[in-house]
């Protein structure tokens, strides 16, 4: 099944939720183009609902945006000498939304890229600006080592991408801004 399948319908939210994508063909140019999704209320404009004044809209990765991350993690891989990693999609709240392994990445890369996007998100910045903060190095879930970048919207974090699996971090964090570049086409 391609990418160009799981678009069409339900099954892409699955499948992007359960980082499905990995080597399966491409996505279509009929997808949506906007890296950024609205959801959530009406932003206190009042809503049908009734509720709408207890609600805010909350910015998140389209499902098309995940599409092209999952793409550009396994282009950029390869690109960077076939390293073997695994990509993690953080949202600001901890939610995760995208895990993609490529082959042969190792069991321990997973836990690796996890942290690397929840500092990414958490403190807005790459991870590798961060490797000398030893309070932050002292918080459960970090991991301050290169391969976490945020993506911001408007200055602000709302997710991050963590890589983790090649030999030296700079490659992770450079896949990971390959990655970043991808979201925003």
């Amino acid at each position: 099944m391609s990418i160009r399948h799981l678009v069409g319908g339900a099954i892409a939210l699955g499948a992007v939720a359960a980082g499905t994508f990995a080597g399966t063909g491409t996505a279509s140019a009929a997808a949506p183009a906007a890296a950024i999704t609205v959801y959530g209320g009406h932003g206190g404009h009042g809503g049908h609902d009734g509720h709408g004044k207890a609600t805010a809209p909350e910015r998140v990765l389209s499902d098309s945006a995940l599409v092209r991350a999952s793409r550009a993690l396994v282009h950029s891989a390869r690109r960077h000498g076939n390293q073997h990693v695994t990509m993690v999609i953080m949202e600001r709240a901890g939610t995760i939304r995208l895990v993609v392994r490529t082959r042969k990445a190792g069991p321990q890369t997973y836990e690796s890229a996890k942290r690397k996007a929840y500092t990414a998100v958490a403190f807005g910045q790459p991870t590798s600006a961060l490797t000398g903060n030893e309070t932050i190095k002292q918080i459960p879930g970090t991991l301050v080592l290169p391969g976490g970048v945020p993506v911001k919207y408007k200055g602000f974090p709302i997710a991050g991408i963590g890589v983790g699996g090649a030999p030296d971090g700079r490659i992770d964090e450079a896949i990971a801004n390959d990655v970043l570049a991808a979201i925003g086409r």
